[in-house]
């Protein structure tokens, strides 16, 4: 573990966000939750194997920590399914589920993010097999946490669901799994928010897909969107466009299909996506802090406009 003390003491050093964001999160504990989720040591996290039990174990320990409720036990919410191809494998799955009451409304936000990846591969030219995802989507995973700490502290209006998301590499399982078995009327939702891949982009932007659906929420957003670190941009969710429309290609497809609006927010790909190579090392940490708290500050903003909706 030297090797990632190292590693995370290097990143706090490159940390260069503003201050008013940089009070919102513990950048710390966010590096240090990205370091462990995407180390050698949980091989990947694929569905039904011991690093992916592993993750989802930290993941519930951190929300016991907070005190937070939930409506599944140990906030664990099993599920099974068959995989796909000629095998059909039998796969379990377990979501790990926190919730924190709104003080005033009802409704609920539930907020999203895997954290399985593919597990181990084919191994690349340097000889490494461990597909890390680190940016897939440890990156998430690691926001939503910090986001959880921080709702703890500061109740929202609405309720909040916090999901970490196990299977969705194998097909959305894990969303699919919790919108089958929610423990609202699904009608009480009034946003699910996404993250999957918040970590590191070259020309500093993170898109916000979701609203062409839901113009009203790019509304709310657009004044936090203006001169903001990272650049967040509207985009990637216009019917028609083949592989530049997001709209299904994550968790919020789940919510999509049920006519719940979203907003899912990620970066474009780059050339580690799926590889060996999606390790904490090729993030960017300065990108990460600061897209992480744009993100809470988005959803802070929205908590407080959906109100008046």
């Amino acid at each position: 573990m030297h090797i990632y003390r190292k590693v995370l003491l290097l990143s706090v050093c490159l940390f260069l966000v503003s201050q008013s964001n940089a009070q919102l999160l513990n950048e710390r504990s966010l590096i240090k939750s990205m370091v462990f989720l995407s180390s050698d040591d949980l091989a990947g996290r694929r569905t039904g194997e011991a690093g992916n039990q592993q993750a989802r174990e930290f993941i519930a320990k951190r929300f016991g920590e907070l005190n937070l409720d939930t409506h599944y036990s140990d906030f664990l919410q099993s599920f099974s399914f068959q995989g796909r191809g000629n095998g059909q494998k039998k796969y379990e799955g377990v979501n790990v589920v926190a919730f924190i009451p709104g003080t005033e409304s009802k409704k609920v936000i539930v907020v999203t993010a895997h954290f399985d990846h593919v597990g181990i591969g084919r191994k690349n030219s340097q000889g490494d097999s461990i597909y890390n995802g680190a940016d897939d989507n440890a990156s998430g995973t690691a926001a939503l946490l910090e986001f959880a700490d921080y709702f703890s502290k500061n109740p929202p209006k609405h309720g909040m669901i916090f999901a970490a998301l196990d299977a969705e590499e194998l097909g959305l399982q894990g969303a699919r799994a919790l919108v089958r078995d929610f423990p609202f009327s699904l009608d009480q939702v009034v946003l699910n928010l996404n993250m999957d891949m918040i970590s590191r982009n070259e020309k500093g932007e993170l898109y916000v897909s979701g609203t062409h659906y839901y113009p009203e929420l790019k509304t709310i957003l657009e004044p936090l969107a203006k001169n903001s670190t990272p650049k967040l941009l509207f985009g990637h969710d216009v019917p028609g466009t083949g592989a530049d429309d997001w709209t299904r290609s994550s968790d919020h497809a789940a919510f999509f299909e049920e006519k719940i609006p979203h907003l899912y927010f990620g970066v474009e790909d780059h050339p580690d996506y799926h590889q060996p190579s999606d390790e904490y090392k090729n993030i960017d940490p300065e990108f990460f802090v600061s897209a992480s708290s744009l993100v809470l500050g988005c959803l802070l903003t929205l908590d407080e406009e959906l109100l008046k909706e």
